[in-house]
């Protein structure tokens, strides 16, 4: 582990010192292979060699510098996963242009919060979202550039949209005229690659910029830490406005040359078929995805891959065998971070469960700890001196890493929210006068130094590889609700990845309707962040600073045998909600009911 950090260190100090730029080393990657492949796109079997990337990357770099977009400026790019997606921020970031990328599944008021946002002065939507745009086009301002790229259909979208792909056709795909940059040491704008995807419904934190040096880190780290080869080909179905995809993923492609696969979404069904097809080496997958898989019938082709790695996050112990075995994976790259983390780790030599390790024996080479937190409210515990108090082997805690500004693994640079980077940080952690990232998850150490992910805290669970942001659905509900109480919470079902969304809503009079609240929920918020369970109850508990107290709503679940209050569950075949009795209770924590 430690050769793997200062492999990476080493790397990004040398392109520090070259002033290097994403664009600059991709085009050493198009220089030494130009006509290899680098992207296929598995819904269409479409293919792109590196120099067909480069070129149509250069001419969107032209096209936006030529409609009057300068470094510094924002655009949006809202579609499915495809090469055309890579092109587009790629060129654009030729130019010093930040691309803000929307999560897909985003409508209404969450789409036009995180487009505004993000300050985007256009947009880039794929046709198969158009239906979105257009629901929402007066809102986001008479300024709003709009072009549509694929799909094209006068009749479906804003009238002021331009048809993009023909304006790219006629466009320069030459390299764009040289602009003043700053390499993978700078802090400008052109320093910015790209704003993260959202890490909620409707983020109040939207905007996490992509630094050019994050980005490098990313990539590297997984590169080297497992033993990657640019003659890999790597399959990802992960979206690729997630950090996930678009770094781990195509940055292998960018920065190392290695043919990555996408598929626009993922399909259990077919991904078996395509690492076969395409000759696959290495798949990414996170945890509901292994889930699904082995949900699958039995096919020959999965069997009869080339997949040697799999890499990724979230990977339940209770399954980490039994996938290895049933689809002959060699070795798990089970992996812990995030863009802005300053505490990534790795699984490198495959312990079961474990999302990652750090030296107890030389604990200072790499400072990250686990601190102890308040439960309820998950704030630092301090002791006598006003320092964090680290965890013991055994003890959960959250995960936080100190910060070092001049140091390019340990530095942060926060979001483009200036409160919400603050409270990422903490003053006064490890010693008097330092500070540290706080990662807002709770892990466990064994005794060895291997860590394990335990659950993710504060104002935000993980569902369906999404993250919910339980404070932005409760501000949804209660506005639906006429400013009723609400607390929502994740509960953990069994044998299902991350937590279902649930909702405890205060309903003394029982006035409230689950399906009219369900027909009021479709139109602002995407399925994943919808309530799976709702529990109508009298009242709910609350801090003496009015905090909805959730740990026992949590710990009570769903469960009926814990309550009397009502309890409803979302039947999406029925798309209802219908009472939760004891016997639907059972069918769900069986397997028998479709979450």
């Amino acid at each position: 582990g430690l050769s793997v950090l200062l492999r990476v260190k080493s790397e990004l100090r040398r392109h520090q010192k070259t002033r290097s730029t994403i664009p600059k080393i991709f085009q050493d990657v198009v220089r030494r292979h130009p006509d290899k492949v680098a992207l296929i796109c598995a819904t269409t079997d479409e293919r792109w060699t590196f120099r067909r990337l480069d070129r149509y990357s250069n001419a969107v770099g032209n096209f936006f510098y030529q409609q009057g977009f300068r470094s510094g400026d924002v655009v949006a790019i809202f579609m499915e996963s495809r090469p055309e997606f890579v092109g587009l921020w790629l060129g654009m970031a030729k130019v010093g242009i930040e691309a803000a990328l929307i999560n897909f599944n985003l409508r209404s008021d969450s789409l036009v919060y995180c487009v505004t946002a993000s300050e985007a002065k256009g947009v880039v939507f794929g046709g198969e979202v158009a239906a979105a745009i257009s629901e929402v086009d007066e809102r986001l301002g008479k300024n709003m550039a709009k072009f549509c790229c694929g799909d094209y259909d006068a009749a479906a979208v804003p009238a002021d949209t331009r048809h993009l792909d023909p304006l790219l056709d006629v466009a320069s795909n030459l390299p764009p005229a040289q602009i003043p940059a700053k390499g993978l040491d700078g802090n400008s704008s052109w320093d910015l690659l790209f704003h993260g995807a959202p890490r909620g419904t409707q983020p109040s934190h939207f905007g996490l910029p992509s630094r050019r040096k994050e980005y490098y880190r990313i990539a590297a780290f997984g590169y080297y830490a497992y033993k990657m080869l640019p003659e890999d080909i790597l399959y990802s179905c992960l979206p690729l406005y997630h950090s996930a995809g678009n770094i781990m993923g195509v940055g292998q492609c960018l920065i190392h040359g290695l043919t990555v696969v996408v598929r626009k979404k993922f399909s259990a069904s077919r991904f078996w078929d395509d690492c076969r097809k395409y000759h696959c080496t290495i798949i990414q997958y996170i945890g509901e995805i292994c889930r699904y898989l082995l949900n699958q019938p039995v096919r020959e082709s999965e069997s009869q891959h080339r997949v040697r790695l799999a890499v990724g996050n979230g990977l339940r112990p209770t399954i980490w065998e039994e996938f290895t075995k049933r689809f002959r994976i060699k070795q798990i790259g089970e992996f812990y971070g995030a863009t802005e983390c300053n505490c990534s780790i790795a699984n490198l030599d495959g312990k079961v469960g474990a999302c990652g390790f750090n030296s107890r024996i030389l604990p200072n080479v790499y400072p990250i700890r686990l601190v102890k937190v308040n439960e309820d409210t998950m704030e630092l515990i301090r002791d006598s001196r006003g320092l964090c108090i680290p965890c013991r082997p055994g003890e959960a805690g959250l995960l936080v890493g100190q910060i070092n500004q001049q140091d390019p693994l340990r530095r942060f640079d926060g979001y483009v929210n200036q409160s919400a980077t603050t409270k990422k940080m903490a003053n006064n952690v490890f010693r008097k006068g330092d500070q540290a990232y706080l990662s807002g998850d709770v892990l466990v150490m064994d005794e060895l130094g291997y860590m394990y992910f335990k659950d993710r805290s504060g104002d935000t669970f993980r569902w369906r590889g999404e993250n919910v942001s339980t404070t932005e659905v409760e501000g949804t509900l209660s506005h639906i609700l006429n400013q009723t109480d609400v607390a929502v919470y994740g509960v953990e079902v069994p044998g299902v990845e991350g937590k279902a969304g649930m909702a405890a809503i205060t309903d003394p009079m029982a006035k409230v309707n689950p399906n009219v609240l369900h027909q009021a929920l479709q139109k602002v918020l995407p399925p994943y962040a919808r309530p799976v369970f709702l529990r109508l109850l009298p009242q709910v508990d609350t801090t003496g600073t009015f905090k909805i107290k959730k740990t026992r709503l949590q710990r009570e679940g769903f469960d009926p045998h814990q309550t009397s209050d009502r309890l409803f569950f979302l039947d999406i075949k029925l798309g209802k909600y219908i009472p939760l009795d004891e016997c639907l209770y059972e069918r769900i924590c069986s397997g028998k009911a479709a979450l």
